[in-house]
């Protein structure tokens, strides 16, 4: 894409900050829904799709909650949550019908560029671990969202769906599985590229690359003045709107910080980076069809689970396994290592610091991970792969998130694993802070967002627009099990997913 040329002074309805997979579905929505709006997109890096979206730096592609155990925490008196697993569940069919439409319309001329059904299982090892999945999946297999899980404690046919996480196995090992034959494998850094390919060809919507926002300014009218220097020709720009998102991922709390705005007080951010290990033998690779998720290690982050992960990356099949936490201050895989330090303000260091002291599991972990070394990897690599060799793997850099700290007036701060946003009094801002599941949910956060901050949202010509674009729009997919199993159905036509008995898994 070319950077369009940037007048002194411009004046668009909307300013949406980071050209990442939250800018895209933000900036298609509301342009189906207004389309005379007008939107200026501003990246900081020389393409779209660079930092979080891109599919080498994105940890995990497809979250349904169907294999992600982080999701499903075990309780004190032995019983499993499921509400965070349904709630996410629910949310990524939302965001299918998004890109059905996409389909539908022509935005997308095949879902096979970016979307394919991949498995997702879940595998662990040892009786307390085992007798773990064999209740999570009795408490989600009583909801109609994952009805169609299949559990296994048989070596043969955990080997039959799995087979090289099985080969070499000590056959008395105890050992479980879960599958769910719905899920996919998804390429959000395409997805997002269709979608700025569409909205750059509309009137009123220009990219800009290469742009990095400086500055915030507050008028007494309610508007935004924005400071945007040309990264290139060093020129700047004034930018005047009525309504800013921040979607900038790692680099978006420090830009919250600028805006000023008393909602944005008090949040402060922790950096986590990571590598991969990317196999680079054919064989191993087509031998392995399936998103495999383990138990996570005591005090890692959700992005830090271990998986052994089938993907389709620019038209070809890899795999890839990890993500190895390591610690960087950087907020961005493109930022500066004084991100960190800069974000600390008077308002966020005591939530800071509280974090800080009562997540020290979370230190050691990630200064054990920084030091590991290459046989470190790999004997961590043989827990899901008992055969593999260190010459079958490439160790490659993945993408950097920053998980959210708040404030908590119990302890002072909290570390929070999820996605946090935070929205201007009157509307006239939002910023999307943290990681996980992040993208997967995209639709979802956005119509919150709309919904929070366009007053327009609660028209009737809004929400028959909505319901267009997102035919379950005001009613529960986690609640009506016919509906959920009609929209899966839909949607799994429409995106050329195979789902076998779809419509009688789910409604059995």
């Amino acid at each position: 894409m070319v950077t369009k040329k940037s007048s002194k002074t411009i004046s668009p309805d909307v300013v949406l900050i980071g050209a990442g997979i939250m800018s895209a579905t933000l900036g298609v929505l509301l342009k189906k829904l207004n389309p005379s709006i007008t939107i200026s997109i501003f990246e900081r890096l020389d393409r779209v799709t660079a930092e979080s979206s891109d599919p080498w730096n994105n940890a995990g592609t497809g979250h349904s909650a169907f294999c992600e155990l982080n999701y499903t925490p075990q309780l004190e008196d032995g019983s499993i949550e499921t509400k965070k697993a349904i709630k996410i569940a629910e949310s990524f069919e939302v965001s299918k019908e998004f890109w059905s439409f996409l389909v539908e319309t022509g935005v997308i001329e095949s879902p096979d560029a970016f979307i394919h059904n991949i498995p997702h299982m879940s595998f662990v090892w040892g009786e307390e671990n085992v007798e773990y999945l064999r209740k999570r999946y009795e408490a989600l297999t009583k909801h109609h969202l994952f009805r169609e899980m299949e559990f296994s404690e048989d070596s043969k046919e955990i080997s039959n769906w799995i087979p090289v996480v099985m080969e070499g196995r000590d056959p008395n090992e105890k050992v479980a599985a879960t599958r769910m034959e719905l899920g996919t494998d998804v390429n959000f850094g395409t997805l997002t590229k269709f979608m700025f390919d569409h909205l750059e060809k509309q009137e009123g919507v220009n990219l800009y690359l290469n742009h990095e926002v400086d500055d915030f300014d507050r008028h007494k009218d309610g508007s935004w003045i924005i400071e945007v220097k040309d990264r290139t020709t060093r020129k700047e720009t004034k930018v005047k709107t009525k309504f800013v998102f921040i979607g900038a991922g790692g680099g978006s709390l420090p830009l919250l910080e600028k805006s000023g705005i008393p909602e944005g007080k008090g949040f402060g951010g922790f950096p986590v980076s990571g590598q991969w290990l990317v196999c680079n033998k054919p064989e191993i690779i087509e031998k392995h069809q399936a998103k495999v998720y383990g138990k996570a290690s005591v005090g890692s982050p959700p992005m830090s689970v271990p998986h052994l992960d089938t993907r389709m990356i620019e038209g070809k099949k890899a795999l890839l396994f990890g993500p190895y936490a390591g610690f960087s201050t950087k907020f961005l895989k493109n930022g500066s290592f004084l991100d960190l330090p800069l974000s600390i303000k008077l308002n966020n260091i005591r939530p800071m610091l509280a974090a800080g002291i009562h997540n020290i599991p979370l230190t050691k972990y990630l200064i054990d991970q920084v030091r590991q070394s290459p046989q470190d990897r790999l004997m961590a690599l043989k827990d899901y792969l008992p055969e593999a060799k260190l010459e079958d793997w490439d160790l490659e850099m993945a993408g950097q998130r920053v998980q959210v700290i708040k404030k908590d007036k119990k302890v002072g701060g909290v570390l929070e694993f999820g996605t946090e946003m935070v929205t201007a009094a009157d509307g006239s801002l939002a910023a999307l802070l943290g990681a996980s599941p992040g993208a997967s949910t995209s639709v979802s956060i956005m119509l919150e967002l709309i919904n929070k901050c366009f007053k327009e949202a609660k028209s009737k010509e809004w929400q028959e627009e909505l319901k267009k674009i997102i035919p379950s729009v005001g009613k529960s997919l986690a609640k009506d099990a016919n509906l959920a199993a009609k929209t899966r159905a839909r949607t799994t036509e429409v995106l050329q997913l195979s789902a076998s008995q779809l419509e009688e898994g789910i409604t059995a």
